[in-house]
């Protein structure tokens, strides 16, 4: 059974400095919340197998068939080393716009769509990392009805040679 939950393509990307509250689309990876600018997100879809691609990282999973276009899958839960990565009901795929290509990413649920005025928006800590993850990819912290949110950049998450990897992929 896919659900999809669609929403209408629009520009990407909103200035934390505007004065228009901006909407993010919350989502749980482990333990953690996280959002993403919902301007960025085309659907929602039920977890589905993806066809596995030979050498790939273990981030991704494979590909998919999305209506005649194959999208790369990512495991945001293995690219950012959460402790447990398990497949269930509850996990979905969100497909995003990153600019010069569409991905999708595996996540453990989708909570809610929030919306952030601009004071809200703390910036993140920066910490010396020894790993994969540049911790840039984080916009900022929101506290939202007691639960922190994690404000997250896909395509500041992603390396440039991550980036080529998954357009490569796509047109596979």
């Amino acid at each position: 059974m896919n659900t999809t939950i669609s929403t209408t393509p629009k520009t990407s990307g909103i200035a934390l400095d505007s004065a228009a509250p901006g909407e993010y689309l919350a989502f749980r990876l482990g333990a953690e919340q996280y959002a993403i600018d919902i301007l960025r997100v085309q659907e929602i879809r039920s977890y589905e197998q993806p066809t596995r691609m030979a050498h790939a990282p273990d981030f991704i999973k494979g590909v998919i068939d999305l209506r005649g276009r194959i999208v790369p899958i990512l495991d945001l839960r293995i690219k950012l080393q959460c402790a447990e990565v398990a497949y269930n009901d509850f996990t979905v795929v969100i497909i995003l716009d990153i600019g010069t290509s569409v991905i999708g990413a595996v996540v453990d649920s989708v909570a809610d769509v929030v919306s952030l005025a601009p004071e809200l928006i703390k910036p993140a800590p920066q910490f010396e990392t020894q790993g994969d993850v540049d911790p840039s990819f984080v916009q900022g912290i929101a506290n939202v009805d007691g639960r922190m949110l994690i404000l997250m950049d896909i395509n500041a998450l992603l390396s440039h040679e991550e980036i080529g990897l998954v357009e490569t992929t796509a047109t596979a």
